[in-house]
């Protein structure tokens, strides 16, 4: 298949194919829009009557197939996909919001500062100001070359402390999330948030969860091939029990079970050593679905028993000092009752709610991340 690029003729280009990367970046985007069947289409072709497209993008590096002979996006592929995520939502609001959060507390952290000091046994040698060092011991032997250093000419760079901090981002993946685009547009804000950590939070961990009917956690891959469930009951009243070790018959999927999302948070997050611990909650809908000793219960329209299990959890996370924010997405209509709750969920754990648009889902999320990595000091 022959790939061509597009633009203005001036007379001075030079004819290119478009190049993998190009490509990828549109295959990335169908994936987050989509999740794995983009994939899944091209797992019954012979590899040797792939499309030039994806042979490109495999000597790239970027999928391959894998123990199962699926394709699947690399490592690298994915780290790709994280940062032009970072990127695009960047474009869209002040990246000086985003700066790291600010601590008169100095020691052994990953940020730079003007500020230096005499070096000290065990400081890390990353840490040493060569430029200051040399000129130190330029002084010292009064000029000339060669420049011998000595133990007192060494000089480091303050480091800005900075308190590890464990995220638990909650993704609703009911099957309202599929309309207007709020799925692909929260999916792309917790791959940038990914992409945000590893560049700039290396000691912080973020941890993906999606929750439905029941909950589970996601791999990097795993929430770039993931994909809103299928709504596949249409009853105007639902009142349903499964046995979650042993159900009988196929449980629908696409309910929004808020309290089993936070379950799961809370317990990964009790495990984490980390000085501070938040759960971000993105939602478009009401809780439907909660958890029973070891049944799930599914009950449309919302229904308070819900709500009030949904609670009582977001009170045992306060009360095991995470933080919650909750954010309800809110596009073809002003749901009320949605945003009652998360103000609710809000005021039993002196937590943040807000609700918005696809547009400013990013800059909400990224700014109630950042203002979550509350700072201490050694020891607090």
């Amino acid at each position: 298949m022959a790939t061509h690029e597009y633009s203005k003729w001036d007379g001075s280009q030079e004819f290119q194919p478009q190049s993998a990367d190009k490509l990828f970046e549109q295959i990335s985007e169908y994936l987050m829009q989509y999740g794995e069947d983009v994939l899944r289409n091209l797992d019954d072709v012979d590899d040797d009557d792939l499309p030039e497209v994806v042979e490109m993008i495999q000597k790239e590096g970027l999928i391959e197939r894998d123990e199962e002979g699926r394709w699947s996006v690399t490592p690298k592929g994915l780290r790709k996909i994280q940062d032009k995520s970072l990127h695009d939502l960047f474009l869209t609001f002040n990246r000086d919001a985003l700066g790291r959060h600010e601590t008169q507390q100095k020691g052994e952290g990953t940020v730079s500062l003007e500020d230096t000091r005499s070096y000290v046994f065990g400081d890390p040698l990353a840490n040493i100001d060569m430029h200051e060092t040399l000129k130190n011991a330029y002084i010292r032997q009064g000029g000339g070359v060669p420049i011998r250093l000595s133990q007192e000419d060494y000089v480091v760079h303050e480091t800005e402390y900075q308190t590890r901090c464990a995220t638990a981002v909650l993704i609703d993946m009911s099957g309202s999330m599929g309309r207007y685009g709020k799925y692909y547009t929260t999916k792309k804000v917790a791959v940038a948030l990914q992409a945000l950590v590893r560049a700039q939070y290396p000691q912080d961990s973020i941890q993906m969860i999606g929750f439905y009917t029941f909950a589970n956690k996601m791999t990097e891959r795993e929430l770039l091939n993931s994909a809103p469930k299928p709504v596949s009951m249409y009853d105007s009243r639902i009142h349903l029990r499964y046995d979650m070790d042993d159900p009988k018959g196929r449980v629908p999927q696409h309910f929004t079970n808020i309290h089993a999302g936070l379950r799961l948070a809370r317990s990964h997050l009790l495990k984490q050593a980390a000085g501070n611990k938040q759960i971000i909650v993105i939602t478009d809908g009401e809780p439907t679905a909660h958890i029973e000793g070891r049944e799930v219960v599914l009950i449309y329209p919302p229904a308070e028993k819900t709500a009030a299990h949904t609670l009582a959890e977001v009170r045992r996370c306060a009360a095991a000092g995470i933080r919650v924010s909750s954010y309800a997405l809110i596009e073809d209509y002003f749901y009320l009752g949605l945003v009652n709750f998360v103000q609710e969920m809000a005021r039993v754990s002196n937590g943040v709610a807000a609700y918005c648009s696809c547009e400013d889902l990013g800059k909400f999320v990224f700014e109630s991340f950042v203002g979550g990595r509350h700072t201490k000091r050694y020891g607090a």
